[in-house]
């Protein structure tokens, strides 16, 4: 059974609340007689309504009664009607929600306190699904907490053993004496170790990023510095690379990028990597780059076994795109995750075209700086 709203009527004349108790039959109406007993009686239960009499026989100024009542927490969802002939302007001032004249018919006076009931059942639903959010969010936050911590030991605790073994992997596979078999053995391991470095890097930049903590330090890179970017990338992929066709086409002058050179080489790293991932030996990856107004174009294409096109809405959400490779691994998405996360913290857009058994193209834009160019011949006409 729905427990019935309060409604207390503050007011030297109790017939006041007996004539409104008639015409509110589904609320509570109370008597209250003086000031003192509207601070006890508010104390014990939280009231929907309270109209409050000028004629209230108080210690207080009632403005002054009315700030302090309003000022309570546990009141937050009261509403007050302030009934009375004269001094209704200050209780205004103070807080009253609604003003009505003392001569007001009971009809009228009980329409207005329905009114307000209304609002404070609306006010208290309100509240409830606030508090239900805010218990969700901090929920969330504390997951979320927990999570980033979690990301964050794993990831320093896996990368000291993890360079470890691919190092001694890379000094035994330099062994003279060891098998052809055993040989591609270490290999294929020393790659795999070189794969999961780079999960568990790409999973905490991905975090980093996500939650703002990544500060990029951009330079400006010219053609140059961008085809050197390049060719770090290709070495920090691995040997997987030689069995695969690599064409690289770079622009030889360009307005400069701004951009962070680290975190350009390591955009680069994982689309390569991606490329390797889902071709066979002998298939033809290739990079392009070629500027297009205030942007510069960059392309990744590859002959590989292209992308069926129900992947392509999530292939850029971490841990949302898992599918098996052509070499029996299967890709959590990581990377390209990192990859999106990167270029637009850098202000440009990555997006992807592919059909299924004819390969796949990334493409992805990064700002030009072309005040440079500008600045530098204004410079130069000065010193002539």
């Amino acid at each position: 059974m729905t427990e019935k709203p309060m409604v207390l009527v503050a007011a030297r004349d109790p017939s006041r609340a007996m004539s409104l108790e008639n015409a509110l039959p589904l609320a509570e109406v109370r008597h209250i007689g003086d000031a003192e007993s509207l601070l006890r009686e508010t104390h014990l239960t939280p009231p929907g309504v309270v109209l409050l009499y000028t004629d209230l026989p108080t210690r207080l100024a009632l403005p002054e009664l009315l700030t302090m009542l309003r000022g309570r927490a546990d009141l937050t969802h009261t509403r007050w009607l302030a009934v009375g002939t004269q001094g209704l302007g200050p209780l205004l001032q103070a807080g009253a929600d609604a003003l009505m004249s003392d001569s007001t018919s009971t009809e009228a006076l009980a329409s207005q306190v329905r009114t307000l009931l209304e609002r404070v059942r609306q006010s208290r639903e309100q509240g409830e699904r606030l508090a239900v959010l805010q218990r969700r969010m901090d929920t969330w936050e504390h997951e979320e907490r927990v999570r980033d911590q979690l990301v964050h030991m794993l990831v320093h605790d896996l990368k000291n053993p993890i360079a470890a073994v691919m190092g001694l992997l890379e000094v035994v596979e330099e062994d003279d004496t060891l098998a052809k078999e055993s040989r591609d053995l270490l290999r294929l391991a020393r790659e795999e170790t070189h794969h999961l470095l780079h999960l568990s890097v790409n999973m905490l930049d991905v975090r980093k990023i996500q939650a703002g903590k990544m500060k990029l330090n951009t330079e400006l890179l010219f053609a140059p510095q961008l085809s050197e970017v390049v060719e770090q990338a290709r070495g920090d992929v691995g040997v997987g690379l030689q069995d695969r066709h690599l064409r690289i086409e770079l622009p030889q002058e360009m307005p400069p990028l701004t951009a962070d050179p680290e975190i350009l080489r390591r955009i680069y790293a994982n689309l390569l990597s991606n490329a390797m991932k889902h071709t066979t030996t002998g298939g033809v990856i290739t990079i392009l780059a070629q500027p297009q107004g205030g942007e510069l174009l960059c392309t990744m294409r590859d002959d590989g076994e292209g992308i069926p096109a129900e992947d392509i809405p999530n292939l850029f959400a971490a841990f949302e795109q898992s599918r098996l490779t052509l070499h029996g691994r299967f890709d959590t998405g990581m990377g390209l995750a990192f990859c999106k996360l990167a270029i637009e913290g850098h202000g440009g857009r990555i997006w992807v075209e592919s059909e299924r058994g004819k390969g796949a193209s990334f493409y992805f834009t990064l700002p030009l700086d072309l005040q440079t160019d500008d600045d530098d011949d204004d410079f130069a006409d000065l010193l002539i």
